[in-house]
């Protein structure tokens, strides 16, 4: 009898962002030296565009392809921009944030202590999605 496959893949959670950018190789190398992203595998088209990417940044994954404008996926910069965040927690949150503005991120809401008890800021990445960096400082009750 065949072994029963999960349904959620090894290292992936139920709920898996896949974001769709211009230059997907670019994004790539923008997201390992902005976020600390590794590369885990990178499935091409026949004319060089990435039709599939999956990454790790801590312990949570990110998909990602190229733009198919005849298939209607298109990114941020086709689009006007998107309304969605991304949203890292990490433990040194200003080390990351500092890291994402010096590989190119554009700062949104420059990182500080929030209300809600997180030390918070946001970024742009170079291909019109948004990120944000937290650490949580304060229980609040």
């Amino acid at each position: 009898m065949p072994e029963q496959v999960k349904a959620v893949p090894p290292g992936f959670h139920t709920l898996t962002p896949h974001l769709v950018v211009r230059n997907a190789e670019q994004a790539l190398e923008f997201y390992k030296n902005a976020f600390g992203a590794e590369v885990l595998h990178v499935a091409h088209m026949p004319d060089g565009k990435v039709m599939h990417a999956s990454l790790r940044i801590g312990d949570s994954m990110l998909m990602l392809n190229d733009e198919f404008p005849d298939y209607g996926t298109l990114s941020p910069l086709s689009t006007g921009g998107s309304a969605v965040t991304i949203h890292i927690y990490t433990e040194n949150v200003d080390a990351a944030f500092n890291r994402a503005v010096s590989a190119g991120a554009q700062v949104k809401m420059p990182l500080a202590d929030q209300f809600w008890g997180d030390r918070y800021g946001v970024v742009a990445d170079p291909f019109g999605h948004k990120w944000s960096l937290g650490a949580h400082i304060k229980d609040m009750s």
